[in-house]
């Protein structure tokens, strides 16, 4: 497996089925190395990953994440697998443990040991039986990861970590606990937008959602931050942490700034201006020359 330096993170919900096939194929030929797709309110991601990998020929489509409290480890196993099979290598299972308000709230139950819990989902996806035919390697998993313990899971038993939601000072972080050998994917928005006052008017809608679950906080205390950085939809340090804007040289800036950090990947979700779900293809297309380059950091599946 192949997912290069870079690659895309999207919500395509915004786009007709039709559309987010076509937004798949142009990534691909930008020369991006995968794409990350939720697991929210809207398509599947495992059902959708089928879809966009049958459109693409290269392309890496990895779930950003796939909740392990809305679906048995068995049936994950066996999605995994098959699209792996399906795919010829070519898509990678980035599995997180949610929040607990989403547990608690929406389906009603206690919000197990964040650790704990994903240690026995993947014993049982190690577990869990395979009647296809042998497949070809081991499919690849990442691990939605900002805490110590998570991150040292990840590094254990997956292939690495896809932080989101995290400045770069955490892919420094992160980097120093799981060590040189796995992978570190973090997620970061970019707005080609260099007014300031625009631009974090933008950018504190993007981040609203986020900025109150605990997992994220707490994170971004351990990155220094304070109460008073979280109040009135976040202070203009934070959200500058988390949403990179100006113009295509800050942006790109930023990324490698990932990549200096300790980033094997840096999976860019690029916040159309004035559209809240769909993704700036026009930026994509005007930063790749600069982030792309074909055969250089490329990181494999062993």
């Amino acid at each position: 497996m192949q997912i290069g330096r870079v690659g895309v993170w999207a919500r395509t919900d915004g786009l007709s089925i039709g559309e987010s096939a076509e937004f798949a194929q142009r990534i691909e030929a930008l020369g991006y190395g995968a794409l990350w797709i939720p697991d929210a309110f809207g398509r599947d991601p495992l059902v959708h990953a089928g879809w966009l990998l049958a459109h693409t020929r290269r392309l890496v489509v990895a779930t950003g994440i796939v909740n392990i409290h809305l679906r048995q480890p068995i049936a994950v196993a066996g999605a995994q697998r098959t699209l792996h099979e399906q795919s010829g290598g070519r898509f990678l299972l980035g599995l997180g443990v949610s929040h607990e308000p989403f547990i608690t709230q929406l389906l009603g139950r206690e919000y197990p040991r964040p650790v704990a819990s994903m240690r026995a989902y993947l014993d049982a996806m190690d577990q869990a039986p395979w009647a296809g035919p042998p497949l070809d390697g081991k499919p690849p998993i990442v691990l939605a990861a900002l805490g110590p313990k998570m991150l040292a899971l990840a590094a254990e038993r997956t292939r690495g970590a896809h932080p989101y939601f995290a400045p770069p000072s955490n892919t420094a972080r992160s980097r120093q606990i799981m060590g040189e050998g796995a992978w570190l994917c973090p997620e970061q928005k970019l707005l080609l937008e260099s007014d300031p006052q625009r631009a974090r008017v933008r950018a504190r809608a993007a981040i609203a959602g986020s900025l109150g679950l605990p997992n994220y906080r707490l994170n971004l205390e351990r990155a220094g931050f304070t109460a008073t950085d979280f109040e009135n939809g976040g202070s203009d340090r934070l959200v500058d942490s988390l949403v990179a804007w100006g113009d295509r040289e800050s942006l790109v800036g930023r990324v490698e700034e990932h990549l200096a950090a300790g980033a094997t990947h840096v999976c860019i979700q690029a916040l159309d201006p004035d559209h809240p779900t769909r993704p700036d293809l026009g930026l994509l297309e005007a930063i790749a020359p600069r982030l792309v380059r074909p055969g250089s950091g490329d990181s494999r599946v062993g």
